[in-house]
């Protein structure tokens, strides 16, 4: 069964600390609608810790919890765009990185349709994790809430390629909604592949459900416009996986700029190419992109760096 990134400080994580300079500025406005502490008893009544406007702004460990099955719609100050790479990263408060409270994450360009990430809980779902258990991060994907307190869980727009109906580069609105992590058939929620999604329940307090710190921006639209066409097939790059050079096929040499990026989009280095080889040997373990401008037009293809 597949495994996807470890807890934040692992290997291989894809875990963002909340300080670091790939985001360029974070939701600016948050609507909630809570739901009960729990579902199950509603005579405890809703979540109550926490308002809208603690979900504004950087994270900082200030929070609104949702309660179970309950919805946070956030907006920014510029549309999100798809980038290289992720293009936002949801933050929760969890103080362990095993106590982990999910919720589904999904996104609109005009505020009325919204689309889901598709998530995957690999965990398993015969016996009810409670409020003293732990979920093992690596069971789970697209799935907010997967790290702990100040590391966000980042998000490709890439992944909704193709629906229609959402422009991604153009997305104006985030919706977080709480999974409630029971395995009871009444209230479960479930993956994109029909498991039930098992996280820690009941959670009968004030902070009950997914606590919403905040969402930062990666890539945006400052200015409204799209300053060049993104191509994805204009070149093609082998070994891949590579391990101390990759080369280029039907590039154009000469007046090329090319840049290695990370999965958050980070620069990692740039250069006018003049070959149709770039030496690797420099780059830690890891998928990269490689992007392509010519001042018209860009290119991008993803990368693996794997050293023996």
């Amino acid at each position: 069964m597949a495994q996807f990134a470890p807890a934040a400080g692992h290997w291989g994580t894809t875990a963002i600390p909340k300080d670091s300079s790939c985001f360029l500025s974070w939701a600016s406005g948050c609507f909630v609608h809570r739901g009960f502490q729990d579902i199950s008893n509603h005579s405890l009544g809703i979540a109550t810790v926490g308002d809208s406007s603690f979900a504004i702004g950087k994270a900082d460990g200030m929070v609104v919890s949702l309660g179970d099955s309950g919805v946070a719609t956030l907006t920014f100050q510029n549309p999100i765009i798809d980038g290289t790479g992720f293009d936002f990263a949801v933050f929760e408060n969890a103080f362990t990185d095993s106590f982990l409270e999910l919720g589904f994450v999904e996104v609109s360009s005009d505020g009325q349709k919204f689309f889901r990430f598709p998530a995957t809980s690999n965990t398993q779902d015969t016996l009810q994790i409670t409020n003293a258990g732990s979920v093992d991060a690596t069971k789970l994907n697209n799935l907010a809430g997967k790290y702990r307190v100040f590391y966000g869980t980042p998000f490709d727009l890439q992944e909704l390629s193709g629906i229609s109906g959402l422009d991604l580069q153009h997305i104006t609105h985030i919706r977080i909604v709480d999974v409630i992590g029971c395995i009871q058939e009444a209230f479960a929620t479930y993956d994109k592949n029909g498991n039930k999604i098992n996280d820690p329940w009941k959670t009968p307090f004030a902070s009950g459900g997914f606590d919403l710190d905040a969402v930062g921006v990666i890539h945006e639209d400052a200015t409204g416009v799209n300053q060049f066409a993104i191509i994805n097939s204009q070149f093609a790059i082998y070994p891949n996986p590579c391990n101390d050079e990759i080369r280029i096929k039907n590039l154009e040499l000469g007046n090329q700029k090319v840049e290695v990026l990370d999965l958050v989009g980070k620069i990692v280095f740039e250069q006018t190419i003049y070959n149709s080889s770039l030496k690797t040997h420099d780059l830690a373990n890891g998928i990269y992109f490689l992007k392509i401008s010519n001042g018209k037009s860009i290119s991008i293809q993803k990368f693996m760096v794997q050293h023996d």
